[in-house]
């Protein structure tokens, strides 16, 4: 028979108030149960842990050794049940996410900032990488949740929505795609482009939206971090073609946006999660708010 932490309990408190009688009414428990729980812990560790009479009651001395131990145990055990229900209680917790950068430095501080009016001891740690980046850190368990382009088919992870970020085309002012009708693919085609690397979530969608259309762009320089096309287009390199949801699109004074007036110009964003993985109660309550904000965005 191994100890238990009702036994533990009984003995601890028994040894701080040097009585049963009291010890029984701090526990709530009646004087002949407590003897119960002391005779079973003693009879687990093979030791008496009191010498008592009908008058008095005092430790043995494995029973002192033993009290400074398992003080311990019950101090760690009880900071370790009130930081889960400050986790459970939303007090404390830390939600990690993984999102594309257009979202990491456009809306998310945003969402984080209403959450946190809410829930002020939430701490938050933010990695903004592409979206190979954001699936491999969910697949890795590096993160809880993920903010990632394209269409999510794997059974590892779990979407929990779905929203659409539409292309706009980043220009000059003074460029002729401010004086047109609407800016579809032809229009594209007939101009210098900064486009997104490759390995990024926005050129997917812009790649395939060129070839659904038959048509190649004329590729002036290619960008890694949507700061660095905006910067070519204000040099005068050509116009860019960036999500939307990019901080990057609204924040030039000198430049102008609009979007492409082709639905193919369009990529699905997807909150995610490894699949069969309970995310933390703070990551979970955020996942509520970001879900609800991206709903009615």
């Amino acid at each position: 028979m191994n100890p238990d932490l009702r036994q533990i309990r009984a003995f601890v408190t028994v040894a701080q108030l040097g009585s049963f009688t009291r010890a029984a009414s701090l526990l709530n428990v009646s004087q002949p149960a407590l003897t119960v729980q002391i005779r079973n812990l003693e009879e687990a560790l093979g030791v008496r842990l009191f010498d008592r009479n009908t008058r008095t009651v005092s430790l043995t001395r494995m029973g002192r050794e033993f009290v400074p131990a398992l003080q311990r145990i019950l101090r760690d055990l009880d900071a370790i049940v009130a930081e889960a229900r400050d986790v459970a209680a939303l007090r404390h917790g830390i939600v990690r996410l993984a999102a594309l950068p257009s979202f990491a430095s456009g809306v998310l501080p945003e969402i984080i900032a209403q959450f946190r009016e809410a829930n002020p001891k939430i701490s938050f740690v933010i990695h903004d990488v592409i979206a190979s980046g954001v699936v491999a850190q969910i697949r890795e368990e590096q993160v809880d949740l993920g903010l990632t382009g394209g269409r999510i088919v794997d059974p590892d992870f779990e979407v929990l929505h779905t929203t659409q970020d539409h292309m706009h085309v980043v220009y000059p002012v003074g460029h002729s795609f401010g004086d047109m009708e609407q800016v579809d693919v032809e229009a594209l085609t007939l101009h210098p482009l900064i486009l997104m690397h490759p390995a990024t979530s926005v050129r997917s969608v812009v790649d395939a939206a060129f070839l659904a259309a038959g048509r190649l762009p004329i590729v002036a320089a290619e960008a890694t971090y949507m700061s660095t096309a905006v910067g070519m287009v204000r040099a005068g390199l050509g116009a860019a073609i960036l999500p939307g949801s990019a901080m990057e699109v609204r924040a030039e004074q000198t430049l102008r946006s609009r979007p492409v007036d082709d639905r193919r110009f369009t990529r699905e964003i997807s909150i995610i999660k490894k699949a069969e993985r309970t995310l933390p109660p703070a990551s979970e309550s955020f996942a509520h708010t970001l879900i609800q904000t991206l709903q009615t965005a």
